[in-house]
């Protein structure tokens, strides 16, 4: 009964990982091409993921133990396109409004503490 379990938390275990290998390849970095006008345009995107499992047996005195887990996560982030027109390829990144908010906010706080600094050392007393 034992070993029956372990088998059914091992074939788990290794499915949740070709799960994670079959959406992690190529196939979802490059999306379907389209076209329009004679005009190809083909998704290209940022993929990232993995996966794991456990299992576990055993008893802790007069009880039977048992244990099992298995989980697989996937991120999927656009990076641009590839345009293809009149055999002319070319590349149009995507821009990431977010990403360029954060790094105005993190430039804003780098300038805020930087001009604290010099107003506090200016201000100060006994200094010649």
């Amino acid at each position: 009964m034992a070993t029956e379990h372990s088998d059914t938390a091992a074939a788990s275990v290794l499915g949740a990982v070709g799960a994670t290998r079959d959406a992690l390849s190529v196939r979802r970095v490059f999306g379907d091409p389209y076209e329009l006008a004679g005009v190809t345009v083909i998704p290209v995107a940022r993929i990232a993921g993995g996966a794991g499992g456990g299992g576990g047996e055993g008893t802790r005195e007069s009880e039977a133990g048992s244990g099992f887990g298995t989980g697989f996560g996937v991120v999927a982030q656009p990076v641009g396109v590839y345009k293809i027109h009149d055999g002319e390829v070319v590349w149009h990144p995507a821009v990431d409004v977010t990403q360029l908010a954060r790094g105005g906010q993190v430039l804003a706080g780098i300038v805020a503490v930087c001009i604290t600094l010099v107003a506090l050392r200016r201000a100060r007393p006994g200094r010649t």
